[in-house]
């Protein structure tokens, strides 16, 4: 596989206590920041479809808009089971700068060295 590497924003775009839609290669993100930190989950809440992304940040905790049910952004856990979760993508931060980096399969055919 190869990896390619996504600049989505600055850190900066990103509030304190919510979170930040995003839309990139097919995925609709939500972005979130925690000091300096920065947090990727998927922009829908698995029990309802509802923008996590306009759900308020606690901690590291989201709520979701429509019913209250709070998503940790760092793991995409649920607060209450185990089973119910949200996608996670890793992000970092480089020079203020919030990246994604996707692995991209190879070719048929092809193989790694």
């Amino acid at each position: 596989m190869t990896k390619r590497t996504i600049v989505l924003m600055a850190l900066a775009e990103v509030p304190v206590d919510r979170g930040r839609q995003c839309k990139v290669e097919g995925l609709d993100l939500a972005l979130f920041r925690i000091g300096d930190a920065a947090y990727a989950i998927a922009d829908s809440c698995p029990h309802q479809g509802a923008s996590l992304a306009n759900g308020k940040l606690q901690g590291a905790l989201v709520s979701c808009p429509a019913h209250g049910l709070k998503f940790d952004v760092r793991t995409g856990c649920s607060s209450v089971s185990a089973e119910l979760r949200t996608g996670n993508y890793p992000v970092r931060v480089i020079d203020g700068q919030i990246v994604l980096d996707i692995e991209e399969p190879q070719p048929q055919g092809v193989k790694e060295c």
